[in-house]
C-alpha cells in the first residue's frame, strides 16, 4: 500500500513508518519538523519505498499518486509544546485535521486519526471508556490540545457519516520509549533525564495523581491491528497497569541507580488526577493487549537514553 503518515517525523509517528516500511507498504511522511527531527526516519531516506516531505498539514496539502491509507498524526503532544505552540496546536488539529480528511476524500483513501485520552480532561469516570464524554476546561491552558483533538474527533465522525469516508479513531494513553525527546516535557523523559544527571526529580502536587503508561510497540502494534479491522467509532489504546506519578519517580531512580532526590512542585492547572483506559474494545474487536511491562520497557527507555547522551 501507498501511505501518508502526517507527523512522521515525531516520537510515535517514527516508530510507525519503521513498521509499515519493514511489512513492505510504499510510505510518505510529511512533517514541518517545529517538534519532529529528520533523525527519526533518516535510516529510510535512501529507501525509494520511502518519501520526505517538509510541509504544514494546516496548509493546502498537494500530492500526486494515489493514497490508500492517510495517518494523520501531526500535533505537539507534550504539555511543554503544546503550551508553547497554541495557535500552531489547534491549528493543525482542525485546519490540518480539515486538509487530511478532505486529501483522503479525494484520493478515495481510508483515514487514521491518532487522538488522545486528553479528550477525557480531568475525568470523573475512571477508568475511562470511549462512552465518557469527559470533562474538559475549554479556556484552560490544556484546552488548545484538549479541544482541538475533541474537534479532529468530531471532523472526522462527520466526514465519516456525510461522506462514507472509511475512518479509525484511536485515543492514545501515555506512550514512552525510544525517540522520546529528553526535553519533550513528558514525566517519563523528564524522570529519566533527571535520574540519569542525578538531579532533583520534580514530583507535581503530592505524586498522588495517576497514570498508565504503554510502550511504543504495544501502542504501533495496536494501530497495525486497528488498520486491519472496519471499525468507525473511538478506540483506547493504553495500559491498565495505573501507578501513581511518586511510584514511577521510585521505579526510575532504582532502575538508573540514581542519586537523586524528590522535590515536589505545585499541581499544574488542570492537571488530570487519574487517567486510566478501559481497554475492553482494544480487547474484543482488535484481539490486542499490552505485552511489554513498565519495568521492561523503562529499562529499553533508559538504555536508549543513555546511549543517546554518548
Amino acid at each position: 500500500m501507498r501511505i501518508l503518515i502526517t507527523g512522521g517525523c515525531g516520537f510515535i509517528g517514527s516508530h510507525l513508518t519503521d513498521a509499515l516500511i519493514n511489512a513492505g507498504h510504499k510510505v510518505i511522511v510529511m512533517d514541518n519538523l517545529v517538534t519532529g527531527s529528520i533523525d527519526n526516519i533518516k535510516q529510510h531516506l535512501s529507501n525509494p519505498d520511502f518519501e520526505f516531505i517538509h510541509h504544514n498539514v494546516s496548509n493546502h496539502i498537494h500530492l500526486i499518486g494515489h493514497l490508500d491509507w492517510i495517518i494523520h498524526f501531526a500535533s505537539p503532544a507534550s504539555p511543554v509544546d503544546y503550551l508553547q505552540l497554541p495557535i500552531e496546536t489547534l491549528k493543525v488539529n482542525s485546519l490540518g485535521t480539515h486538509n487530511t480528511l478532505g486529501l483522503a476524500l479525494a484520493k478515495g483513501a481510508r483515514y487514521f486519526l491518532a487522538s488522545t485520552s486528553e479528550v477525557y480532561g480531568d475525568p470523573k469516570v475512571h477508568p475511562q471508556t470511549e462512552e465518557y464524554w469527559g470533562h474538559v476546561n475549554p479556556i484552560g491552558p490544556r484546552g488548545v490540545y484538549d479541544e482541538s483533538k475533541r474537534f479532529a474527533e468530531a471532523l472526522t465522525m462527520a466526514y465519516h457519516h456525510k461522506h462514507n469516508l472509511d475512518t479509525r479513531i484511536i485515543r492514545i494513553f501515555n506512550c514512552y520509549g525510544p525517540r522520546l525527546r529528553i526535553n519533550d516535557g513528558r514525566v517519563v523523559s523528564n524522570f529519566i533525564k533527571q535520574a540519569l544527571n542525578d538531579e532533583d526529580i520534580t514530583v507535581y502536587g503530592k505524586g498522588e495523581q495517576t497514570r498508565s503508561f504503554q510502550y511504543v510497540s504495544d501502542l504501533v502494534g495496536g494501530i497495525l491491528k486497528f488498520m486491519d479491522v472496519k471499525y468507525n467509532e473511538p478506540i483506547n489504546l493504553g495500559n491498565p497497569d495505573e501507578k501513581t506519578v511518586l511510584e514511577l519517580a521510585k521505579i526510575i531512580i532504582k532502575l538508573t541507580n540514581s542519586k537523586s532526590n524528590i522535590v515536589y512542585e505545585p499541581l499544574p492547572i488542570d492537571d488530570p488526577k487519574q487517567r486510566l483506559p478501559d481497554i475492553t474494545r482494544a480487547k474484543t474487536i482488535l484481539n490486542w493487549n499490552v505485552k511489554v511491562s513498565l519495568l521492561e520497557g523503562l529499562e529499553k527507555t533508559i538504555d536508549w537514553y543513555r546511549k543517546a547522551k554518548q
